[in-house]
C-alpha cells in the first residue's frame, strides 16, 4: 500500500466524501476514487460504504485507517529524530480545541513558547468535544484541549483540572446580587446563549436540566465563545462557561462568575488528550509540557 494512497484514502474519511477530499487536496476526483479503488483491490474488501450523502468506513475500511494513521505518525517520528540528529529545531504541531481555550492558549501559552521555539509552527483547529475527540483519535490532531470530554478508549488525558461551570452575567443583573451559588433552575426563565449541543457545556447543562425536570429558554445558539461573552455584556441575557473561557472580561469587572449549586456542573474538568499509545513527537511533546503547566484552564479553579 503506497502512502499517497493511504494519504488519500484519510483524506475521504476526513471529509466524508470523494469529492471533499479532492477539494481539500486540491487534485482530482477521479485520482483520487483510483488510489481507493487500488486499496479496496490489494485490500480483498470494500473499504467505503456509500451512503446517500458522502461515505464511510466499512471494518476493512477502519482497519487500513489505522495503519495508514500509524505510517503517517511512524514518518513524521522519523523526520522529527532526523531533524534532532542535525541540531534542526523544527516540525508542525496540530491542535483541536474548544473556542472558550484560545485565549488562555495564545497568551499562557504560545506567546512564550514560540519566542523560545521559533522553528515550530502551529495549526489550529476549533470545534465541539466530540469533533476534538475524533480528531485526536483519527490522527488529525496531535493534541486536543476539551472540556468536560466522555471517556474515549483510543486518549488519554496528559493533565486535567477541575474547573465548575459558571453563569456569566453582568454585575447589574437581577441575579448576580443573590448570594451564591445558585441551582442551574433558578435560570429556567431568563434568556441564555448556549453552545450547539455537541459541546460538554452543553451536555452537562442537558443533564442537570432532564434531572430537574426544566428547560432552560435558549434565546441564542452559537459555537462562538466570544459571541456568547458579548449577548451577556450587551445586556440580553446569561450564559455558562468556565471562568477561564470568560477571562478577558472577568477581571475587569465587566463580567461575573456566579458558582452554580448543581454538583454535576461543580465537578466538570478541562483537558490536554493525546492518542493513546502514541510516541509524540518532539515538537508536539514540547508543547504539551507547556500547556500542561501554562494554561489557567489546567489548573484547578
Amino acid at each position: 500500500m503506497n502512502d499517497r494512497a493511504l494519504r488519500y484514502f484519510l483524506a475521504v474519511l476526513r471529509a466524508g466524501s470523494i469529492r471533499g477530499a479532492a477539494e481539500a487536496l486540491h487534485v482530482a476526483a477521479s485520482a483520487i476514487s483510483r488510489q481507493v479503488a487500488e486499496l479496496e483491490a490489494q485490500s480483498g474488501a470494500p473499504l467505503l460504504e456509500r451512503l446517500p450523502r458522502g461515505v464511510a468506513p466499512t471494518e476493512a475500511g477502519r482497519l487500513v485507517a489505522e495503519h495508514a494513521a500509524r505510517r503517517a505518525e511512524e514518518a513524521a517520528a522519523l523526520g522529527d529524530r532526523l531533524r534532532r540528529l542535525r541540531g534542526v529545531e523544527a516540525g508542525m504541531v496540530r491542535l483541536c480545541c474548544g473556542g472558550g481555550f484560545l485565549a488562555d492558549l495564545v497568551d499562557h501559552a504560545l506567546a512564550g513558547f514560540a519566542a523560545a521555539h521559533p522553528g515550530i509552527t502551529y495549526q489550529v483547529s476549533l470545534g465541539g468535544t466530540d469533533r476534538i475527540q475524533a480528531a485526536v483519535a483519527e490522527g488529525e490532531a496531535d493534541l486536543g484541549l476539551a472540556y468536560n470530554p466522555t471517556a474515549h478508549p483510543g486518549l488519554r488525558s496528559l493533565a486535567s483540572a477541575r474547573q465548575p461551570l459558571a453563569a456569566i452575567l453582568r454585575p447589574d443583573h437581577p441575579l448576580a446580587a443573590e448570594p451564591g451559588p445558585l441551582p442551574l433552575h433558578r435560570f429556567a426563565g431568563i434568556p441564555c446563549a448556549l453552545l450547539p449541543p455537541d459541546h460538554g457545556v452543553r451536555r452537562l447543562l442537558g443533564r442537570v436540566e432532564a434531572d430537574a425536570g426544566f428547560r432552560l429558554s435558549v434565546r441564542l445558539e452559537t459555537g462562538s465563545i466570544e459571541l456568547q461573552r458579548r449577548f451577556v455584556l450587551a445586556g440580553l441575557g446569561a450564559t455558562f462557561l468556565p471562568a477561564f473561557a470568560a477571562a478577558p472580561e472577568l477581571p475587569a469587572g465587566q463580567l461575573l462568575a456566579l458558582p452554580l449549586a448543581d454538583p454535576l456542573l461543580a465537578e466538570a474538568s478541562a483537558h490536554l488528550l493525546v492518542r493513546a499509545g502514541r510516541r509524540l513527537p518532539e515538537a508536539v511533546e514540547r508543547l504539551a509540557a507547556c500547556l500542561a503547566t501554562g494554561l489557567d484552564a489546567l489548573r484547578p479553579a
